[in-house]
């Protein structure tokens, strides 16, 4: 089939890498435009359009789906649109462009976490396994007809490592769901059971509350690692937490909030026990490992949690 491919970060390079590999043949990528990135805010092209490039594929840049871009898309008469993680809604005027209309790859089992974070929130409820979905699209939210579904596990230690595992497994389904269209096989069937929505995460997302049990901390710190990154306050100033894990046994009666040694390794109390720490950044300093830091200072507090919802300073000084 004449395709278009529509994405834009890194975790959509796999699949049009895929598709170009695949018996389909990729008319044009449609991206969002160039952005400011980090402090220096440089203008960067997306992932994907520097791998389209590099590729020699045609490239259409947008940030809405109207307009100019409706036309372009509507004169490459495409049989289908191949989408992951494009980041603009599609309305009737773009699902219209395609013969066949535009499908999804989202990574979960839909209609579980539907939305803009859906392994992020996955890890962050502590669910052992999730998935990914191909459905064609509809207008409403990731709530279309389901093409291809895969359950796999969800035992990563980040969201990158998790992204990056489910971008590569899902390239495949969705090459599968194109060729079964291509062959006239494709089944689509709408989604059942309970549905849920996968919230952007924002800097709030990322607050550990140290009354938490150990279990839900760890989680909460794997579904926004590396970025937001997993913070609490200390003096009212953000502290970037990295490489929070089950504690060795603490001998120690759990004291919530509290940064200490034991043992050779810096451990954080919780509601139900400890939890150990590997590095720390404090509000404006370099990261360091969470035992350097602690020596000469003795133990530090972490601010308790209804004082630490929101970092007092600027959340983006001292990461």
């Amino acid at each position: 089939m004449d395709i278009v491919f529509a994405g834009t970060p890194d975790a959509a390079v796999p699949a049009l890498e895929a598709l170009v590999e695949s018996r389909h043949r990729i008319r044009a990528v449609l991206t969002r435009p160039d952005a400011p990135v980090g402090r220096k805010r440089v203008l960067t092209p997306s992932p994907v359009k520097a791998r389209a490039l590099e590729l020699g594929l045609d490239v259409i840049e947008a940030s809405r789906l109207r307009g100019e871009v409706i036309t372009e898309l509507r004169a490459l008469k495409v049989d289908a649109v191949a989408v992951v993680a494009y980041g603009a809604i599609a309305g009737p005027a773009a699902l219209a462009t395609a013969e066949l209309g535009w499908f999804n790859l989202h990574f979960s089992l839909l209609p579980e976490h539907r939305g803009a974070a859906p392994v992020q929130r996955a890890l962050i409820a502590g669910q052992s396994h999730s998935g990914v979905s191909v459905f064609k699209i509809d207008e409403g939210m990731d709530s279309g007809p389901v093409l291809r579904r895969l359950e796999l596990p969800l035992d990563h230690p980040d969201v990158a490592t998790a992204l990056d595992d489910y971008a590569h497994r899902g390239a495949a389904e969705l090459v599968a769901a194109f060729d079964d269209l291509a062959d006239g096989t494709a089944v689509m069937s709408p989604q059942s059971g309970e549905a849920s929505h996968a919230d952007k995460i924002g800097i709030a997302d990322a607050h550990l509350d140290f009354s938490e049990p150990a279990r839900a901390i760890i989680d909460r710190a794997r579904g926004v690692s590396p970025s937001p990154g997993p913070w609490a306050n200390i003096d009212g100033k953000r502290a970037k937490l990295f490489g929070l894990a089950p504690a060795p046994d603490v001998a120690a009666a759990t004291d919530v909030g509290l940064l200490t040694s034991w043992q050779k390794t810096a451990v954080i109390g919780c509601g139900d026990g400890w939890v150990q720490v590997e590095e720390i950044q404090p509000f404006g300093k370099p990261r360091m490992a969470a035992v350097d830091f602690l020596r000469g200072r003795g133990d530090i507090r972490f601010d308790p949690s209804e004082a630490s919802a929101e970092p007092t300073a600027d959340p983006e000084q001292g990461a």
